[in-house]
């Protein structure tokens, strides 16, 4: 089986602090795609370059403190891809394909954070522009090769994805515009939330992040904003799901998604 795990780290440093690397060494993945790295090159080398005997690549972003995304990974790439080629977003540092080809198979594992609009009306034009460029990019990487892109989408893309759905109704993450996007990836486009293929009623346990906020935490008033988006032959050898909430290393719960080799 090939574990494959995605976590929004809401900061390297934090979540560091909070025991992830004992957490990643105890469960194992292949593969762990993180998010909200909040750091730059001189920060990572020589003391997160690598996790749990994996080694990392990142993109970081311009703006330090900010964004960036990783993998970490058990096997050695053939080719590092980052950004997806928008310079708006690449300089936020929101995006990093592996690349693992063989003579027979082309495969990407990807980790990805797509804007939040959460902070005003400035940043949620900024996610619909993220959106639009996205979209065509993984319509044409699909085309090309197989792929799972792991992140934090920022979108709960239904009703069963959040406990207050009615009052959220108008609230970014959560706008129709937002999750009729999120469809037409799935229907269009043909890309599988996998988690949502395995377990297709889940509520609840579902909840991947909780605002620090009124006791969200330990209310379970959540929302299911990390995603495993996978190709369709990739998504069918999905065979268990998990989302670790027994310790909190940030914001958001690791999620975990075991796949037949």
């Amino acid at each position: 089986m090939f574990k494959l795990t995605s976590l929004n780290l809401n900061g390297i440093r934090s979540a560091s602090s909070k025991g992830l690397e004992a957490w990643v060494h105890q469960s194992r993945p292949d593969c762990i795609c993180v998010q909200e790295v909040k750091a730059q090159a001189p920060d990572v080398q020589g003391r997160f370059e690598k996790l749990a005997d994996m080694n990392g690549y990142f993109h970081f972003a311009e703006k330090k403190g900010y964004s960036g995304v990783g993998v970490y990974t058990r096997s050695e790439p053939s080719e590092v891809i980052t950004g997806f080629g928008h310079p708006e977003f690449d300089a936020e540092g929101r995006y990093v394909e592996l690349r693992f080809d063989t003579a027979s198979e082309k495969r990407s594992i990807i980790s990805c954070y797509f804007p939040s609009g959460s902070s005003g009306e400035e940043r949620q034009q900024a996610k619909y522009r993220f959106l639009d460029r996205i979209f065509p990019h993984l319509v044409s990487l699909k085309s090309q090769r197989e792929f799972i892109l792991c992140g934090d989408v920022n979108i709960a893309h239904q009703e069963i994805d959040l406990k207050n759905w009615k009052s959220n109704q108008k609230n970014s993450g959560f706008l129709p515009d937002e999750r009729a996007w999120m469809t037409r990836l799935l229907s269009e486009a043909g890309l599988v939330d996998v988690y949502r293929q395995l377990h297709p009623t889940a509520t609840d346990e579902a909840y991947t992040w909780w605002s620090n906020r009124g006791q969200a935490y330990a209310k379970n008033v959540g929302w299911r904003l990390d995603y495993h988006l996978a190709t369709p032959a990739w998504a069918a050898k999905a065979r268990s799901a998990s989302i670790f909430k027994a310790d909190k290393f940030s914001d958001h719960a690791p999620i975990s998604i075991e796949y037949a080799e």
